[in-house]
């Protein structure tokens, strides 16, 4: 009986997850991700994915977050501000073009206080060597990985960033989805390659298993190991 109640609930959940990533793929046709804000500026986030980071910032409670692809600096907006909640830390965004329209509406937001920002490629050597000063003075770093989305750009920055996730941290490779969409190539393909070099980290299923509808299956990292 209890065999057969673990297989009924193991169909539905394959039937569950795939009815998500239909959804998934139809929504991310019609850009459903520019439909919302946080506190003011486009996030460009499906909301599973910004509750999840909320759970994973809190739980962490880093010093600094590090953000590769700024965009209209919703996600640098959000992670100031729970690090506001916290009571601690700064985030560094990342961007090789940081818009001047974005750039004023960033500096002038209340949560600029606890915002730093480099213009250049993340994977870019005197990039690397700024973010290296930065991340010598804090002790719990946690990396969100969102700009380039091409298989050897995502595996320069998981090898380079990777390094300063602290113990208990995450590195979170965001729109590993591409995958489902579009074989080779992409942030998934980088994530795999990057696991098989790299044993100090391993894969939290349990949080896109439980959002159903996120942009970063397989994606987020946890670091077991200093």
């Amino acid at each position: 009986m209890a065999r057969g109640i673990k297989i009924l609930y193991m169909n539905q959940n394959k039937k569950l997850k795939k009815l998500a990533l239909d959804f998934y793929i139809d929504s991310w046709k019609s850009k459903y991700s520019y439909n919302f804000t946080w506190l003011g500026r486009p996030i460009i986030q499906y909301p599973q994915d910004i509750v999840a980071m909320q759970e994973v910032v809190w739980k962490v409670k880093p010093d600094l977050i590090i953000e590769t692809g700024i965009a209209h600096g919703g996600g640098l907006i959000f992670y100031a501000s729970m690090l506001e909640l916290i009571g601690k830390g700064e985030v560094l965004g990342i961007d090789i073009d940081i818009r001047k329209h974005n750039r004023k509406e960033i500096e002038k937001h209340k949560m600029f206080k606890r915002i730093k920002m480099i213009e250049g490629s993340s994977i870019d050597e005197k990039v690397i060597k700024e973010v290296e000063k930065i991340a010598k003075k804090h002790k719990k770093i946690l990396v969100c990985l969102d700009s380039l989305h091409t298989h050897d750009h995502v595996l320069n920055e998981l090898n380079l960033y990777s390094k300063f996730v602290s113990k208990g941290s995450y590195l979170v490779v965001f729109d590993t989805v591409i995958e489902y969409m579009h074989k080779g190539n992409n942030p998934a393909t980088a994530v795999k390659t990057f696991l098989k070099n790299n044993k100090k980290f391993v894969v939290d299923r349990a949080i896109a298993d439980k959002l159903l509808i996120t942009s970063a299956p397989g994606g987020f990292l946890k670091k077991y190991v200093s």
